[in-house]
């Protein structure tokens, strides 16, 4: 299509903000279609939450069916489904265009295997996030791609929209290290994460200056969070930063009705609670805190026998074991499952029905998520409702948005990288259209 680069008074067809994953692949569906595309990143170098992802082994998406898959997606309360067909139906668009086995093929095609491991997570081979993220830079670079690092967009010009012979412009501003810089282009794809782990570059500074320009968009809350609890000083001596399974956790919200209830393994922090089976309960958990004031959650502390299995192994004869020894010795409860019953439990009960039904389902309450800069990710942003089908913002035309920037969520386990890369692919291909339909109006 011979769109421009970056020439001597600052104009480009097209301008990507944000180097993760999201951008690189909106930049990726650009450079494929022959569209000179600069990418502009704050950091000093690109990726950077990416390959912090990639720690403990990239998990890139999830080996589940698609119809399972596509039901881990959720959105925020401001932004519900309606009239207009947004919501959770928007994400699961993205992921009928580039789902699981899409994604694992992408990675194939950068020189980089997966395989599935024994929980259905999908990792590359060798677990690392450089390997194919130094790949894919280097292909991106051999097709065109521009990289600007240490650009921080700090928001639009005065007159931040023209038209010009060559159709609408719109006119960004940047910190850069020669100074403030101006940029105009036809279409810009923003992509700067939501606001958790501010330091590799997602601090969710964009959302008032986008605010204040007219885009829809709701608060940002933390998502895949632990939350604030007040232990003893006896249990965190003893159990801080310990494992706590096998557990099961139930969530039941306003009405009584459960809305979440499943299997797994929880930590033990200084600061509360945290770990995978809080993080993927964390939604409901933070929407109860948010509407009631607090979230009433259970444990079940012996998730593989049921109450009937608890309640007659209950019913021996105690005799002079303490009420630890002969949990431990009649049911296997002991460490941090058992000191967590202690610190939860109150006065124990003698009663053995009651004492069986709080092993299954031992409440504690929660009042406060942890900082969101800790969260994995974030909930809100642009509300879908404010984007149409290509992710173009509504209210100004040539605005793109894609990633966490857009107001959805998922648990992690792969499912929030593969939706980072599909709607970056969303939001790439939305602009190839929208900079051909430009050109042809003015031909």
């Amino acid at each position: 299509m011979g769109f421009p680069a970056l020439n001597a008074t600052g104009s480009t067809a097209v301008l990507v903000v944000g180097a993760g994953p999201a951008g690189l692949m909106a930049a990726e569906q650009l450079s494929n279609a022959g569209i000179a595309v600069h990418v502009c990143d704050a950091m000093p170098s690109v990726g950077r939450k990416f390959l912090r992802a990639g720690i403990g082994g990239l998990n890139l998406t999830h080996a589940e069916n698609a119809q399972s898959f596509r039901s881990r997606y959720s959105h925020s309360e401001s932004d519900v489904d309606g009239a207009d067909g947004k919501g959770v139906g928007t994400v699961s668009s993205w992921l009928q265009d580039f789902d699981a086995d899409a994604m694992r093929r992408w990675a194939q095609q950068l020189g980089v295997e997966t395989f599935v491991g024994s929980s259905g997570r999908v990792f590359p081979v060798g677990l690392k996030a450089a390997p194919l993220l130094r790949a894919w830079l280097h292909r991106l670079r051999e097709q065109g791609c521009v990289l600007h690092t240490r650009w921080r967009w700090v928001g639009f010009s005065e007159a931040h929209s023209a038209t010009t012979q060559s159709g609408p412009f719109h006119t960004l501003v940047f910190e850069t290290p020669d100074g403030a810089q101006k940029v105009s282009a036809q279409a810009v794809i923003f992509a700067l994460g939501g606001g958790s782990w501010a330091r590799l570059g997602s601090d969710g500074c964009w959302l008032p200056v986008l605010a204040q320009a007219g885009v829809a968009c709701s608060v940002l809350k933390p998502a895949n969070c632990g939350f604030d609890y007040d232990w003893s000083m006896r249990l965190l001596e003893q159990f801080a930063g310990s494992p706590l399974k096998p557990v099961g956790l139930t969530v039941q919200d306003a009405r009584g009705q459960v809305v979440f209830s499943r299997k797994g393994e929880a930590l033990v922090s200084r600061h509360g609670i945290q770990g995978s089976l809080i993080y993927a309960a964390s939604r409901h958990i933070r929407d109860l805190i948010d509407h009631e004031g607090a979230a009433r959650i259970c444990w079940d502390l012996l998730p593989d026998r049921t109450l009937a299995q608890v309640q007659t192994a209950l019913r021996a004869p105690r005799g002079k074991d303490s009420l630890s020894n002969w949990l431990r010795k009649r049911l296997g409860l002991e460490g941090v499952r058992l000191s967590l019953f202690h610190e939860l439990a109150g006065k124990t009960c003698s009663d053995v029905d009651q004492l069986a039904g709080l092993l299954k389902q031992l409440p504690q309450t929660l009042h406060k998520a942890r900082p969101i800069d800790e969260a994995i990710s974030t909930a809100g942003g642009v509300l879908l409702s404010a984007v149409d089908d290509q992710l173009m913002s509504a209210a100004i035309p040539g605005l793109f948005f894609a990633g966490e920037m857009l107001d959805w969520e998922a648990p992690t386990g792969g499912y929030l990288l593969n939706a980072a890369f599909a709607s970056g692919r969303r939001a790439g291909q939305g602009a190839i259209a929208w900079l051909e339909a430009r050109r042809n109006s003015l031909d």
